[in-house]
């Protein structure tokens, strides 16, 4: 059996069920609207959010159908930040498939975007639970202010940790961390449980950015975006970062604040990518990764709960960090 599957196995069943549920809230009589609902539902991945979900209701009670809708909620608003994402990068690709701005154009794809963060919002409500209503109304909150920070990070001149790490706890590990809080608050954990759920969320989200970073240093076709893609689009990632800060060289560090303005070549993206490899970037993230595991496992092991799905959680931890895609 293979990781992904040791992962699902214990909630096969809850999976199957969300599935039909979210591919259900994909369909639309709007001929134009249905050939972006049909392209997105192709798509579903790894299921990477609504399994963490899962997993931590199981490990404190049952999934019920208020969680299964909380499960469609936040991956349709997931969803909607990702079509927005691409349209605000211009970006053509999405792992690997086409956007949806390049499948329809951007007007189209802002209004598919908008129609999944409504249809979002209405799974909320049918959980007739206002704590599930306003979690994934400050979660929308917290991916847009994500973004715009992320766009205002790179008009500045600033090189900072700090600040990558403001992004990336906005845009990817809020998201981790408000499914593993879901989860616990909808299973009826107590509040410091509820706590701890959210913080191993957090973490795990941390890592997945991460990892996601690093690909960026590695061509991949099946990653689906060339390599220094990021830098293309005027971002540093925590590996080039310290790269930058820790080699003392002031002309790398112009050619990072390039990177920021949007003037640089193929090939200086090129020289910089290698510059990070050469310059302990992709060591350090990695050491910080294993740093944050090493947290979110201190974490997990302090929750009571079935053997079975602390055993899950620690395979899904181990995933986040050596998955290929």
């Amino acid at each position: 059996m293979d990781k992904l599957s040791e992962i699902r196995l214990p909630v096969e069943k809850e999976l199957a069920e969300y599935t039909a549920l979210f591919r259900s809230s994909l369909q639309h009589s709007n001929p134009v609207l249905q050939v972006a609902l049909t392209h997105l539902s192709s798509r579903t991945g790894k299921m990477m959010r609504p399994v963490l979900l899962f997993l931590v209701a199981r490990l404190y009670g049952k999934v019920t159908s208020e969680i299964l809708h909380a499960a469609v909620s936040l991956e349709l608003l997931h969803t909607a930040s990702l079509v927005h994402d691409d349209i605000v990068d211009e970006s053509d690709m999405r792992r690997g498939q086409s956007s949806v701005n390049a499948l329809l154009n951007n007007k189209s794809a802002v209004l598919v975007g908008d129609y999944l963060l409504s249809t979002s919002l209405q799974h909320a409500a049918l959980t007739s639970n206002i704590r599930v209503v306003e979690l994934i109304s400050w979660l929308g909150q917290t991916l847009s202010d994500g973004e715009l920070l992320q766009l205002a990070n790179i008009e500045r001149e600033l090189i900072s940790e700090d600040s990558y790490y403001e992004v990336i706890k906005k845009k990817t590990a809020a998201l981790f961390a408000v499914c593993a809080q879901m989860g616990a608050y909808l299973a009826d954990a107590s509040d410091e449980m509820v706590e701890k759920s959210r913080l191993l969320g957090e973490y795990i989200g941390i890592c997945f950015q991460l990892r996601d970073d690093i690909f960026d240093y590695y061509d991949s076709k099946e990653i689906g975006k060339p390599t220094g893609n990021d830098m293309k689009e005027g971002k540093l990632t925590l590996p080039v970062i310290y790269a930058v800060n820790h080699s003392g060289s002031a002309e790398v560090r112009q050619l990072a604040l390039k990177v920021k303005a949007g003037t640089t070549t193929e090939q200086e993206i090129s020289f910089l990518v290698q510059f990070t490899k050469e310059h302990g970037g992709i060591d350090y993230a990695e050491q910080v990764m294993e740093e944050y595991k090493a947290k979110a496992l201190d974490l997990l092991h302090s929750m009571n709960g079935d053997a079975t799905i602390i055993g899950a959680l620690e395979a899904y931890l181990d995933f986040v960090l050596i998955r290929k895609l």
